[in-house]
């Protein structure tokens, strides 16, 4: 099976795993310049369940959070490099503004955002609650950020 799925896809591939008696974990994001914080970051959600899927922002989604100059890499490209992560086991594509739809097909068993999210304003947090499932904040390693990258690269070409 390719890595990256459709929902209708994953869906099927989800229930695969629950009827194995799998813990299925979910982040989602952008993951647009992948860095080491990110790498961090899936490795450590990875390790809360037995299979990790990650929601990725659909190209015209990332426009809307992140303005008109994103995404750097496109979906397809994104969703590559998020596959040849080891921690990584199915990458799902989403349009919508936030994974809701995404959460509450597949219903994770754990739902994990990193940064300083409160958990309770996590998109989905009540939805996988309420099926007996739980909420992760994990935070994120200093030092790294996708802004501060292409920060560091526009400098680099203004110089």
């Amino acid at each position: 099976m390719n890595c990256a799925a459709p929902l209708q896809q994953a869906q099927a591939v989800v229930g695969q795993w629950k009827a194995e008696g799998k813990t299925i974990a979910f982040t989602n994001g952008c993951f647009d310049l992948l860095h080491p914080g990110h790498i961090d970051y899936l490795e450590r959600a990875a390790a809360l369940g037995d299979v990790l899927i990650v929601g990725l922002n659909d190209d015209a989604s990332v426009r809307r959070l992140k303005g008109d100059a994103r995404p750097i890499n496109p979906l397809q490209d994104r969703a590559v490099m998020l596959c040849a992560l080891r921690a990584v086991d199915l990458v799902v594509p989403f349009a919508e503004d936030t994974p809701l739809q995404l959460i509450s097909t597949l219903m994770p068993d754990i739902l994990i955002k990193g940064g300083d999210y409160q958990p309770d304003a996590i998109v989905g947090a009540t939805e996988v609650r309420q099926a007996g499932g739980k909420v992760v904040v994990m935070p994120f390693i200093d030092g790294f950020s996708s802004t501060g990258l292409l920060q560091r690269i526009q400098a680099i070409n203004n110089s």
